[in-house]
């Protein structure tokens, strides 16, 4: 090959590879790397008109119902639609669009719909699907997205009907469990305000205590006591600290589908006059209550037609047992048989000599004739 022909051949090599350098460089400019971008950029500018968010899970096998949350919006009170509507805790969900708004794309994951499944962004529909899908409604359309598997600070994500998958950062929390998103307050009256408690039990006598004096902690029994009965001490006769204060609701459900027709009832007269009447009732190993108020409005537009589910430890100091008041009966010891001697008891008769035996230990020989 000539000198000439070489270096024209070089030169179109060169050309080429420029060529080709050109064109990959307008390829990337034209599909810029979303690292670093919101996740859901039509998002932020639309969480004033949220209405509506939709939560659902992959069930856990076939057949099995689809866990899932709806939360309604109407005005500034976000609402359980599984919990009849309950009132949802607002900071729960306002966490929630925060964390949608605010996602940030770390790296590109896979497009592959067959690798979807390993990182929890598969669809929530099929059964056994480890991601939730949270739509959320806006003025502007639904907003669609599946959270899946957390990795590092965040999550993996997907959004609807893209095959782009995404680490995004922060991590999002979904939980689909309708309870989970409840507004758990129902009560927080300190002992120091109630004045006198009446219990009607379902079983066993009732009793009423009243305060002794105001701002002292001492209680008195009205009524006699059992017979051979004692009080305990007046300050014990106090409600405790834990009887209606912070007191909060684990669940919520209709009243109508809790039996109260063997209940027990608890009547809290307080500080102020307000009375707050508490009924409640044990049901597969949970225990329910139901709450009024002669004075607090807003408590009995919430607990209205509901029953709540609360902690054991909480009820039961709502529901005391007269017997709990009383101090504790004496227990005689058992009887023991008495002891006649380190041997034991005597015998009833000494033994017989026989002629020719040797005495029994511990006897006196036979008179000699």
């Amino acid at each position: 090959m000539s000198r000439g022909r070489f270096t024209a051949l070089l030169a179109a090599a060169l050309i080429v590879l420029a060529a080709a350098l050109y064109l990959g460089s307008r390829r990337n400019s034209d599909q810029p790397s979303a690292e670093g971008t919101l996740f859901l950029p039509q998002l932020a500018s639309a969480l004033g008109t949220v209405s509506e968010i939709d939560l659902q899970k992959g069930a856990a096998a076939p057949g099995v119902a689809t866990p899932a949350v709806t939360l309604h919006r109407a005005g500034e009170l976000w609402t359980v639609a599984q919990r009849t509507d309950y009132p949802a805790d607002s900071s729960k969900v306002h966490k929630l669009l925060l964390s949608l708004a605010d996602a940030k794309i770390v790296e590109e994951k896979t497009s592959n719909p067959a690798n979807f499944a390993a990182i929890g962004v598969d669809d929530p529909a099929k059964p056994g699907a480890a991601g939730t899908q949270i739509t959320i409604a806006t003025k502007d359309g639904k907003h669609s997205v599946i959270v899946g598997k957390p990795i590092a600070e965040g999550n993996f994500a997907r959004r609807g009907g893209e095959d782009r998958s995404f680490t995004v950062e922060p991590g999002i929390t979904a939980d689909v469990e309708p309870k989970a998103w409840i507004d758990s307050h129902l009560l927080d009256v300190p002992a120091a305000q109630i004045q006198s408690v009446e219990e009607k039990p379902a079983a066993g006598p009732g009793y009423t205590l009243h305060r002794l004096k105001p701002g002292e902690d001492g209680f008195a029994l009205d009524g006699a006591l059992p017979a051979g009965r004692n009080l305990l001490d007046a300050k014990e006769l106090a409600p405790s600290a834990s009887t209606l204060s912070g007191l909060t609701a684990e669940d919520v459900t209709a009243a109508s589908g809790i039996d109260f027709s063997k209940s027990s009832q608890a009547i809290f007269t307080l500080a102020d006059g307000n009375i707050i009447t508490v009924t409640g009732t044990a049901a597969d190993d949970k225990r329910w209550i139901e709450v009024q108020s002669t004075k607090d409005a807003a408590l009995n537009a919430k607990a209205q037609n509901r029953a709540f589910e609360v902690a054991s430890y909480r009820f039961d100091a709502i529901f005391r047992p007269l017997e709990q008041l009383l101090v504790p009966k004496e227990t005689k010891p058992a009887a023991v048989p008495p002891v006649t001697g380190k041997g034991g008891p005597k015998p009833s008769s000494p033994r017989a000599a026989v002629p020719g035996s040797s005495p029994a230990p511990g006897s006196s020989p036979p008179p000699t004739p």
